[in-house]
């Protein structure tokens, strides 16, 4: 097998699913959804399919686009065309998202942490934390639970991050290290532990959601810009058997075509 960092990748494989074979290991975040669920219902296609990988019993975990999947589900779509990934290949690469938070209060911030009745403070960097705080004022906090159950300690870490979604504003970044110029009202970085694909499945399987945000999935040869027809997936009145053959017969005319092409560059895109 090609390992990733060769100019190879393999083709995406791409299915028609039932929604309710769709598992989240994470929380939706409303504030992404609501506006999906409005756009899906005036969208012609489906542009980016989301990132699943076989559990048991016939269902999924969602790696990438949980968003996407919840606001097919609340909208009663009965399908979703997803891309299938092998979990444990070296084509998917599971790492972890930080959070900037910003627009906030320095002693605002810690005090509100103090108040959650399953997490402690600590100066310093502690083994097992939550995650780290890195402040703009040099400090380093570890949040810490006693519990070691994993659907425990992923509860904790929900309400720690509900802290700072519901009072600052937070953005994403792949960076270990603050980038202050860069975040100007930014008060704190928060940096969460490394995650196994065991423990993604886990918090799938016992629905034990981490917050959103938090696993970052690069899926080496991602299908992007599909823009597959939206109307052969709402319809109620196809098997998915027959759908799944639908888009066999679609992805042959765009191989045919030459319309699919493989970029093996790492890129910046500008018009998310």
């Amino acid at each position: 097998m090609m390992q990733p960092g060769q100019n190879s990748a393999p083709t995406p494989d791409l299915r028609i699913v039932a929604t309710s074979q769709l598992r989240a290991h994470e929380q939706h975040d409303s504030q992404r959804s609501e506006p999906l669920m409005e756009r899906l219902q005036s969208d012609d296609c489906v542009i980016n399919p989301p990132i699943v990988a076989p559990m048991e019993n016939d269902s999924y975990v969602i790696l990438d686009g949980a968003n996407r999947c919840f606001a097919f589900s609340h909208l009663g779509y009965p399908h979703i065309i997803v891309q299938v990934v092998t979990y444990d290949s070296s084509y998917v690469d599971l790492q972890t998202w930080r959070h900037i938070v910003s627009g906030w209060n320095i002693n605002a911030f810690v005090s509100e942490l103090r108040r959650l009745p399953n997490v402690s403070i600590a100066e310093g960097l502690e083994a097992y934390a939550l995650a780290h705080l890195i402040l703009r004022d040099g400090r380093t906090i570890s949040l810490l639970t006693q519990s070691t159950e994993v659907h425990e300690r992923n509860h904790a870490l929900r309400d720690v991050v509900s802290v700072y979604q519901r009072s600052a504003n937070l953005f994403r970044t792949a960076s270990s290290e603050p980038e202050w110029s860069l975040y100007p009202e930014a008060i704190a970085l928060v940096v969460f532990p490394p995650y196994q694909s065991a423990d993604i499945i886990a918090a799938a399987r016992h629905e034990a959601f981490i917050p959103p945000g938090i696993s970052r999935h690069i899926i080496h040869g991602r299908a992007l810009r599909v823009n597959y027809p939206l109307e052969l997936l709402r319809d109620e009145s196809i098997s998915l058997v027959d759908k799944n053959a639908e888009l066999q017969h679609w992805l042959q005319d765009k191989l045919s075509r030459r319309q699919v092409r493989y970029y093996a560059e790492a890129t910046y895109q500008f018009d998310e």
